[in-house]
């Protein structure tokens, strides 16, 4: 044997096995998809490109970058979103809307990773190209992470607090070394972070010149633009990616506009007068009753029922903990089942809707219905001493009234529980232990959580609590929602309430952790600052087996919940979406319900 052969034998045998490249990654499990997929199975493979399609929003926009605080919540739709689809930046990869959580190759044509996912290696596609002909390298990658990291909001500006060491590999690679704040989750949200061009990114006005007009890799360039009314995309005819089995039957339009609306009822008019293609209806009683126009008769009009097969989400009155009015969980509590759920969906609703319990309800995830297995139990610790033996066991459900809109059992609970909190009844008014009237106000900015805020306030009143309205326009909304300005919120719109996947993750984190509580632009509109609850969130994220990600699931369900952070509404088990005959759909629907992106005009046929 030559000599220093056995130094380099042991050397091998004492190294980490080298990753064989993979074209998609789960969170959970194996991809669903072979190797050799042609196409995702909730598309149209053969539908023939062309056409155009006209969305209806309500709002403005001052914005073309979704990725700081500044454009946060008033930047154009489309540039990068999940409902119309990422027409401008793309993500590293893309996600199946049939699985619970599983990525596929996009800009990375494959990744590479350990068992520990302790790294993660982006392969790029030596094809990606941006919509100037120049290539996606690497550099760009990691230029991306340290300009979000620097003027990027969150979650955005948080991603590289993860990582140990980031570096080109090769001339096509970039690996992401992991550091001990990362999760089992981290990998698979660094593959759906967006790229910019390093050349055509001009990083010292990234965060202030917010209509710059980008350049990215994805199917459609700006065509044009009017601040706050109208964008519209044509597609790139050279774009890179048009053949790949994650895009196959995806982006069939040649344009795609953006109108927007002050609004919903002026955006339903323009639906009807065909300004407009698609409709989301996010009001059953609306649905049963205006669309008695001629062109519903005539078939020019087609109503669809969706049925996604996903957990149900929360829609409710979220209570801003941040005000010492709702510091006290027991107001909260009453507060809460002061709202008479059957009185408003026969009165407003026609009774279409369900009464939610719980954040992931109608799942395994969820507490409602399903009881604590004793791992459970032991993940909650002490919280679970102290909480309503019918959550424990799934029972546990908001009041149900007569439906009078007066329920005097109802309300003489919630008086009780108010007065275990030091209120009472002065001269018809509910006094705090401050000897202040409990008076408060809710931020509405539709027709509908306008609704909803009025009939609250009826029961409201009835008990001595004066609640005012104040409804603002879009802007004054969003902004007000970045700084948490407000003491009680609705979230109750098609794509903006508590949503809920069957593989619950980071984005939690940002919801209703203690880290993201006076984090500017988080999603924590509560305010919630419960150890209990990074516990559950941090036990989800790094669960390995199904069993101790469900269970961790379930906990946090129930510790939200028993904190009555938010008020919980109503869910549908359908989505309902109008739209003009010429635009199509394809026959299956994924899991996580109807996708835009995959439909197209039928008049390009």
């Amino acid at each position: 044997m030559r000599p220093g052969v056995p130094l380099i034998l042991a050397l091998l045998l004492s190294s980490p096995a080298l990753a064989d490249p993979l074209y998609g990654i789960a969170m959970h499990g194996d991809p669903a998809l072979p190797a050799d997929f042609q196409h995702f199975p909730y598309v149209n493979p053969d539908v023939k490109k062309g056409g155009e399609i006209t969305y209806g929003v309500i709002g403005s926009f001052d914005s073309l970058n979704p990725f700081v605080i500044k454009g946060m919540r008033s930047s154009a739709r489309g540039t990068w979103e999940e409902q119309f689809g990422h027409l401008i930046y793309e993500p590293l990869m893309e996600r199946s809307r049939d699985e619970p959580f599983t990525l596929y190759g996009l800009l990375a044509e494959s990744v590479e990773w350990d068992e520990a996912r302790s790294y993660i290696q982006f392969n790029l596609n030596p094809d990606a190209k941006w919509s100037d002909g120049q290539p996606v390298t690497p550099e760009d990658v990691m230029f991306t992470f340290k300009l979000l990291a620097e003027k990027g909001r969150p979650p955005y500006s948080n991603r590289l607090k993860l990582v140990d060491k980031m570096e080109k590999v090769g001339a096509h690679s970039v690996k992401f070394t992991f550091n001990e704040n990362a999760n089992r989750e981290t990998p698979l949200i660094f593959a759906l972070m967006p790229v910019f061009p390093e050349h055509a990114t001009n990083a010292d006005t990234f965060d202030t010149d917010t209509m710059a007009m980008p350049v990215g890799s994805g199917p459609y360039l700006i065509d044009k633009i009017e601040p706050g009314q109208r964008i519209v995309y044509k597609r790139n005819p050279d774009y890179w990616g048009k053949d790949l089995p994650s895009k196959v039957g995806v982006d069939n339009y040649d344009k795609i506009t953006v109108d927007y609306y002050l609004q919903d009822s002026s955006l339903f008019e323009a639906f009807k007068k065909g300004d407009v293609d698609v409709y989301l209806e996010s009001d059953t009683s609306h649905w049963d009753r205006a669309y008695d126009f001629p062109a519903v008769s005539d078939g020019k009009v087609v109503k669809d029922v969706f049925h996604p097969r996903t957990p149900t989400g929360m829609m409710g009155f979220v209570f801003n903990t941040r005000r010492p009015i709702f510091a006290d969980e027991r107001v909260r509590e009453a507060l809460s089942d002061v709202f008479d759920f059957e009185w408003v969906n026969k009165t407003l609703f026609s009774n279409a809707y369900q009464r939610t319990e719980s954040f992931w309800q109608n799942s395994s995830l969820g507490a409602y219905g399903n009881k604590a297995s004793d791992h459970e139990i032991a993940l909650l610790g002490d919280a679970a001493k102290t909480m309503d033996p019918a959550l424990l066991d799934g029972t546990y459900a908001m009041p149900v009234t007569d439906g009078s809109g007066a329920d005097r059992k109802v309300l003489g609970a919630a008086v009780k529980e108010l007065a275990a909190a030091g209120y009472t009844i002065q001269n018809g008014k509910m006094i705090g232990p401050d000897g202040k009237p409990l008076s408060f106000e809710i931020m509405t900015t539709n027709e509908l959580t306008e609704k909803l805020a009025l009939a609250y306030q009826h029961s409201l009143n009835l008990i001595g609590v004066n609640l005012d309205i104040r409804t603002v326009d879009d802007a004054q909304y969003q902004k007000r929602l970045n700084t948490f300005d407000y003491d009680m919120v609705v979230l109750a719109a098609p794509g903006f309430y508590y949503t809920s996947s069957l593989s619950p993750g980071s984005e939690q984190i940002y919801r209703w952790s203690s880290q993201s509580r006076d984090m500017e632009g988080s999603f924590n509109f509560a305010g919630v600052d419960s150890p209990d609850v990074d516990h559950l969130i941090d036990s989800m994220v790094q669960a390995k087996s199904t069993e101790d990600f469900e269970d961790s699931v379930r906990g946090l369900d129930r510790l939200l919940v028993a904190g009555h952070y938010v008020l919980p509404l109503y869910h549908d088990d359908g989505q309902r979406v109008a739209r003009w005959a010429d635009i199509e759909h394809p026959e299956e629907t994924p899991i996580y319900g109807f996708q835009l992106p995959t439909w197209w005009d039928k008049t390009a046929q």
